[in-house]
């Protein structure tokens, strides 16, 4: 009974820090991983400030299996080191009364080092109970529940039409927008990694997606654009998936001229290398057959970009998305029709604006 107790009382005490944290509560959050493990994932609020780094942690947890008692003197002396190159920064920058929090993998001996140095300092220091863990397990839980509470209104569309930019026009005139590409740093097709610019890793782009819909309000629409499973290397949790699904569906539709103008304008990196777009493209041979193929590759060798962008969606992209969208939006017929004329940034302000100030139930 006294375990139970103490669990219950150690999760009370985890959720309200973690409150406190993400509410920006605390003048720093400190994450006392390493380097390696913060870029996997960490509290969005956090700073990285190693204990040790990812050379010494890998050399403290290689001694650790042979000789315990050497690797925390190991440890334990880069990490005086560590903290002490950070000390005299944050005493400066911060005053005396300034919050703090400091966490570790699961709040063990990490975030114990950087709370003992903290406190004697003076200022007032909590430590995350259980820690990085406890964090994830609260994400993937946040993932089952927060999806559920709010309404979609939910972009549909073949490639190119401009749902993505109707989505930022939405964003600017006051709509609650659900970007699912920003978040995974994807356009979300077989071409859609966008040059020089790495996803997130799946726990990352978790912990980003709580973020962002926990400070969303119910009472309100959040916009978003139909997704399949997968944004890349990125799933989307099922729940968010299914209950986008049951949204309100506006169909949007473009002419193909305005089409394939946005693609040159999305895809300028492939216009100025077809080789490498064909490179991308050699995976879906098997899919749309020999000779259509090399109707792109004659198209890719004379230089066509437009036409070859053109026939891409024709022949491949559009009936794809039409038995995608049919399977995972029966009701797409009946959807709310938007004909988008032109996707310059001023008619999508206007449609944006048009949308965001009609009735919810029209």
């Amino acid at each position: 009974m006294r375990s139970t107790s103490l669990q219950a009382e150690q999760q009370a005490q985890f959720s309200s820090l973690l409150r406190s944290a993400l509410d920006g509560q605390y003048a720093l959050v400190i994450d006392a991983r390493s380097q390696r493990e913060y870029a996997e994932d960490h509290l969005p609020c956090a700073v990285n400030l190693p204990v040790v780094d990812n050379e010494e942690y890998a050399e403290v947890g290689t001694t650790h299996r042979t000789d315990t008692h050497r690797a925390y003197a190991i440890g334990v002396s880069y990490a005086l080191r560590n903290i002490s190159r950070s000390i005299e920064d944050l005493v400066a920058r911060h005053p005396k009364d300034a919050r703090m929090l400091v966490y570790c993998f699961r709040g063990g001996k990490r975030s114990k080092l950087w709370f003992d140095a903290l406190a004697t300092i003076g200022f007032k220091v909590d430590r995350l109970p259980g820690g990085w863990k406890a964090y994830r397990a609260w994400v993937r839980d946040q993932l089952t529940e927060l999806p559920r509470k709010f309404g979609y209104h939910v972009l549909c569309g073949p490639t190119g039409c401009g749902k993505t930019r109707l989505l930022s026009a939405l964003a600017s005139v006051g709509a609650q927008v659900l970007d699912l590409e920003d978040l995974a740093q994807h356009r979300g097709s077989l071409i859609g990694d966008i040059p020089g610019v790495a996803q997130p890793s799946q726990k990352w782009f978790d912990s980003l997606l709580v973020e962002k819909l926990r400070r969303f309000d119910p009472a309100k629409p959040v916009w978003v654009e139909s997704e399949s499973k997968k944004i890349g290397a990125i799933q989307l949790p099922d729940v968010l998936l299914e209950t986008m699904r049951a949204g309100r569906v506006f169909n949007l539709s473009a002419p193909m001229p305005e089409r394939v103008a946005l693609w040159r304008e999305d895809y300028s990196h492939f216009e100025s290398d077809l080789d490498a777009l064909m490179g991308r493209l050699h995976f879906l041979r098997p899919l749309i057959g020999g000779e259509e193929f090399a109707r792109w590759e004659s198209l890719a060798a004379e230089g066509r970009a437009p036409e070859l962008f053109q026939r891409l969606m024709e022949a491949h992209y559009d009936p794809a998305y039409a038995r995608s969208i049919g399977k995972n939006y029966p009701m797409i017929d009946k959807a709310f029709k938007v004909e988008l004329s032109r996707l310059d940034r001023e008619s999508l302000f206007e449609t944006a604006r048009q949308l965001h100030s009609q009735p919810a139930t029209v």
